[in-house]
């Protein structure tokens, strides 16, 4: 197996000159690590001497330590180097002059997990409007999607559903990478700033995570493998709803349950096509800590067999329906606020749509709703080939 090379391997060796002189900022965090697991920073700090001059670190804070959302992080002084870190996910999530004012060019080393409702991708969005609006210059250090390059899965974002956990029109699981994301929100929902991509090398659309022989460090505390990233698609909507996804224990969402469930009672309903490429075994877990916090919960884990054949998406809205209509007394929603939404209902943000909820709970047949986004989903497709970097 050829190694892949990401944005940031490629970046170090071979540093462009137009970054000569300029006072650099990189947006990072723990999974920032080159080929060797050597951070960023060291990285950047060695090929560019002198000229790193502040960090800036997404939700979860810059050693990934916080745990859930709304929890924030604040401004801090690295140990490392001594630099300044500025949290977007504090005071703001959206970068301010004061923040931009010491650099000329942010480098972002981000690894998103190719998911629709992860806020990585929406915090680069606001540094891409704030490079604008301070005449600064974004540069993506590209790296592989975990999911790969070529499944697309779900709805696309309805606007009225617009947060932090969804600002443009993209499905669940989008098949992009952050480096082609930062291009289609550059060129196709008009930011308009100052861009550049380091692609990388060797990376094809069709390679699961470990077929990239990219080191993986957890990029948040609950997506701690490839395995808990590629169930995460599906699995994140039960952070709408009373459900565990498996957060306090060690297998987050690739465990769901909670004490009220009979996991061969719901096996009875669910249709086994969607169980293609995934095989679903009933567990019993006790969260050390958030939802059902030191209670048996009976559910399932899902252990992926074929990743070309599980949808995750659709599978979970699967067990969604039948959870909602076999227990209605038991199953309940989590109520605002959520990622800094105080009206709107958690599980209308996740999903994107609020007809989506609205068909669940009146027993519209996942079939048909599915059927209903192949148009949109094609759109997609066809526009998102204009930003492919990796063809």
């Amino acid at each position: 197996m050829t190694a892949v090379k990401t944005g940031l391997d490629n970046l170090c060796e071979s540093p462009p000159p137009s970054l000569k002189h300029q006072r650099i900022g990189l947006l990072c965090n723990p999974a920032s690590v080159d080929s060797r697991y050597r951070h960023a920073r060291e990285r950047i700090r060695q090929a560019f001497p002198g000229q790193l001059k502040a960090l800036y670190s997404p939700q979860h804070g810059f050693y990934a330590e916080r745990q859930d959302n709304m929890i924030e992080s604040a401004d801090r002084l690295d140990p490392v180097t001594g630099l300044p870190v500025f949290s977007l996910y504090g005071d703001t999530r959206i970068p301010s002059r004061a923040m931009m004012d010491p650099i000329d060019v942010m480098l972002v080393d981000l690894q998103d997990v190719g998911t629709r409702v992860y806020t990585f991708i929406y915090t680069l969005s606001h540094c891409m409007e704030a490079a604008r609006q301070y005449d600064k210059k974004i540069i993506v250090l590209d790296r592989p999607n975990p999911l790969g390059g070529r499944l697309v899965e779900g709805n696309l974002l309805a606007p009225s559903c617009s947060s932090f956990v969804g600002r443009y029109p993209i499905p669940m699981r989008h098949g992009l990478t952050i480096g082609e994301l930062a291009i289609l929100f550059n060129t196709r929902f008009g930011i308009g700033c100052d861009l550049a991509v380091v692609p990388m090398q060797g990376w094809k659309r069709a390679m699961t995570f470990s077929q990239t022989g990219v080191p993986w460090v957890a990029p948040s505390p609950n997506l701690p493998t490839p395995a808990s990233a590629m169930v995460y698609p599906g699995q994140v909507i039960w952070e709408g709803t009373n459900i565990s996804e498996g957060r306090g224990t060690t297998l987050p969402f690739e465990l769901f349950g909670a004490p009220f469930l009979a996991p061969d009672r719901l096996m009875e309903d669910i249709d086994t096509r969607l169980l293609g490429g995934a095989v679903l075994r009933p567990v019993e877990f006790e969260p050390t800590s958030n939802k059902w916090e030191g209670h048996p919960c009976k559910g399932f884990q899902i252990h992926v067999t074929d990743p070309a054949l599980y949808s995750p998406y659709a599978l979970s809205l699967a067990f969604y329906q039948v959870i909602y209509q076999t227990y209605p007394d038991r199953f309940a929603y989590k109520q605002p606020p959520y990622e800094y939404e105080y009206e709107r209902l958690p599980m209308d943000l996740i999903l994107g749509d609020r007809q989506i909820r609205s068909q669940i709970e009146t027993g519209t047949p996942l079939a048909t709703m599915i059927s209903g986004w192949e148009a949109p989903l094609a759109a997609y497709q066809e526009l998102v080939e204009t930003v492919h970097l990796y063809k």
